[in-house]
């Protein structure tokens, strides 16, 4: 029988002990030989894969940590990689690559300032580290552009916020805040399809980010569909109640439609008047919502038009299109607008734009109506000239050319000065030709259609006034201009 004192037994217990931390040592060198080796041909998972085991095997070794946070950092895995980083300086804080490690990852998530101190850090260390200056540099840089950036947002120069927010994230390509403040100002500049691209790409990796979610109801707030705005706005509330942007476009977004809807309902009960006032009324609720105020603005020149106001409805459609160039409804209601006004030219622009936008039937018969409003409008207009309507009766045309023709008759003016004489003599040639036209059927259609009448064999071209007038009024000796009381007036008396 063989018996131990306590203290061999100890002895003996703490010489196993050191066998196997020797062995988890060995072990843990092994597995950091072969993650170097991975690290080396770029498979970056499998060297993550053995640097923690290796930390598993002898967790108090920094230069485990600090390889395992090189590696995370080439997986884009920043968050992760910082962790080890502050482990690694915490077993070793006279570990350099440790401390420089530590900088970039805050520099990679956008904390500039927390970087700056690890590079400071490491110049403490070595005054002369090449690589420590560097990226000293690099996070005063984009302290400056957050400051620049900072300076266009209270500014509303958001073109500027975006080009800070770029070269920011050259260093800090993994900063999810410069991304959202980049995206929120590409929204704020109507450029929606990359705002949403830069914001769907943080959701994917962090559906609970509230930044982003507010950002994602912006862009839908601002192409107009406002419910399912409304929904992202809520979603970014829950994940953070006081998220104040979210809680503001989540009430404009409400307030808006609710005035939209309210004048499109006064508007189709025709009280044109209160939908004109509450159309007003929602144009000053978020002047940051292009679409949705483009479309108010046409609403308001619709109400506008029914209220005879077409100068006031011809401003509010170029207000739409200057929101939105591309809003279809805008250019018709304008181009109707001119039409009203007698505006062609104008009005066939707008038609022309609209037909080769979309090219259908309908519009290239507006186009086609506008047109010929405009040639009609280049020449003489005998409804004015006879002062009557384009739908006079034959018998109103009659008694329109008996008053004119009377009222021009050159007899009439024959004690006028000579540029008076004239000046008549040119109105009664035009009121004989203009009932020469609208008395006969025929010619009257074709003028009504636009076609010209001097060379279709209608006769124009050897036109008399004065045969017409004798015609009219009974031929030669039916009539006679005679003096009153004073030069220049006359009664007319038949024979």
């Amino acid at each position: 029988l063989v018996t131990f004192t306590k203290y061999q037994v100890v002895l003996s217990e703490g010489n196993y002990s050191d066998k196997i931390i020797l062995k988890q040592r060995k072990e843990a060198e092994i597995f950091k030989e072969k993650g170097n080796a991975c690290y080396v041909k770029k498979d970056y998972s499998e060297a993550l894969s053995y640097y923690t085991k290796a930390i598993d095997a002898c967790p108090s070794n920094s230069s485990y940590y600090g390889n395992r946070a090189a590696t995370l950092m080439m997986l884009g895995r920043f968050r992760e990689a910082l962790e080890d980083s502050q482990q690694a300086v915490r077993l070793d804080t006279l570990f350099m690559k440790g401390h420089l490690r530590e900088g970039k990852c805050h520099l990679s998530l956008g904390n500039a300032m927390a970087a700056n101190r690890c590079f400071q850090k490491v110049l403490e260390l070595e005054p002369t580290n090449a690589q420590a200056l560097l990226e000293r540099k690099n996070a005063a840089a984009v302290l400056e552009y957050e400051k620049m950036a900072e300076f266009g947002f209270e500014k509303r120069d958001f073109r500027k916020v975006v080009y800070c927010m770029d070269r920011a994230l050259d260093f800090a390509v993994a900063c999810h805040r410069f991304r959202i403040l980049k995206a929120e100002c590409l929204a704020l500049l109507g450029r929606y399809p990359d705002a949403q691209s830069v914001v769907s790409d943080i959701l994917r990796m962090d559906s609970t980010n509230a930044d982003a979610l507010y950002v994602r109801g912006l862009c839908l707030y601002y192409e107009d569909c406002i419910d399912k705005a409304v929904q992202f706005f809520i979603q970014a509330l829950r994940m953070a109640p006081d998220h104040k942007k979210a809680h503001s476009a989540c009430r404009n977004a409400k307030a808006l439609k609710a005035k939209k809807e309210e004048g499109n309902s006064a508007f189709k009960a025709r009280d044109y008047e209160a939908a004109y006032k509450i159309y007003t009324d929602a144009l000053t609720i978020d002047p940051n919502n292009i679409k949705t105020n483009a479309k108010v603005y046409c609403n308001r020149a619709t109400a506008g038009a029914k209220l005879s106001k077409l100068a006031q409805a011809i401003e509010d459609c170029c207000s739409a299109i200057k929101l939105d160039e591309s809003y279809i409804k805008a250019y018709l209601r304008r181009a109707q607008c001119y039409m009203d006004m007698e505006q062609y030219e104008e009005a066939v622009r707008d038609y022309d734009k609209v037909y080769h936008t979309e090219n259908t039937k309908e519009h290239k018969q507006l186009l086609k109506h506008a047109q010929l409003a405009l040639k009609k409008s280049k020449r003489k207009d005998y409804y004015k000239v006879l002062g009557v309507s384009k739908d006079a009766t034959e018998d109103e045309i009659k008694k329109a050319y008996r008053k004119r023709a009377l009222m021009h008759h050159p007899d009439r003016h024959s004690g006028s000065s000579a540029e008076v004489r004239k000046e008549e003599e040119q109105k009664f040639k035009e009121v004989g030709e203009a009932f020469t036209v609208l008395s006969d059927p025929k010619k009257k259609s074709r003028y009504d259609c636009g076609h010209e009448l001097d060379n279709s064999g209608t006769g124009m071209g050897d036109f008399d006034a004065n045969n017409i007038f004798k015609t009219f009024f009974g031929g030669p000796g039916n009539f006679s201009f005679e003096t009153t009381s004073g030069p220049g007036n006359y009664y007319f008396q038949f024979s």
